[in-house]
């Protein structure tokens, strides 16, 4: 019996980690607000936010698959972390302010993306994206590496840190 409670905790809290990017589980009655980390009101000092991307935009930005599907070339200027999400996810909508924050925190360091995997199908199926949010962390040089479920801000810094900005101890 108390082998039976510790499975049920457990396939729950995974349950909780991660939402399956299944079409039947959407909401859509909430509207998205895309600068929710934003409270300074002064729109002059822009600050830095994640930047949304499409099938094209992640072709010129990121890595033209298309051109060169044998290889990872990634193009951007700094390393960039990729957040695929859905609006109706709830481990993603706590990640979403983390993603803010790590833009803010690493602006010019590090660029990071998000990727609706509603809207962009066709890319999230490149990725082969099964559950999210999936986050995608990619080096200036080498393979990308890809982290599924909702981590705390503290693990997305170690990788940052660690993988994209070598600084490892």
């Amino acid at each position: 019996m108390k082998k039976l409670s510790v499975i049920i905790l457990l396939a729950v809290s995974f349950s909780l980690m991660s939402c399956e990017n299944i079409q039947g589980n959407q909401s859509t009655d909430q509207p998205v607000i895309e600068n929710a980390g934003d409270t300074s009101g002064d729109k002059t000092s822009k600050q830095a936010t994640p930047e949304y991307l499409t099938y094209e935009s992640f072709k010129e930005k990121v890595w033209d698959f298309e051109k060169n599907p044998q290889e990872w070339e990634y193009k951007g200027e700094v390393p960039c972390v990729i957040d695929f999400y859905a609006d109706w996810c709830k481990p993603c909508k706590m990640v979403a302010p983390i993603m803010d924050d790590l833009a803010r925190t690493y602006d010019g360091k590090v660029k990071i993306y998000k990727i609706d995997t509603d809207k962009e199908k066709k890319l999230a199926g490149v990725f082969g994206i099964r559950s999210i949010p999936s986050v995608l962390f990619s080096p200036m040089q080498g393979r990308p590496m890809m982290q599924s479920g909702a981590l705390p801000k503290a693990d997305y810094i170690k990788i940052i840190e660690d993988e994209l900005l070598n600084k490892k101890q």
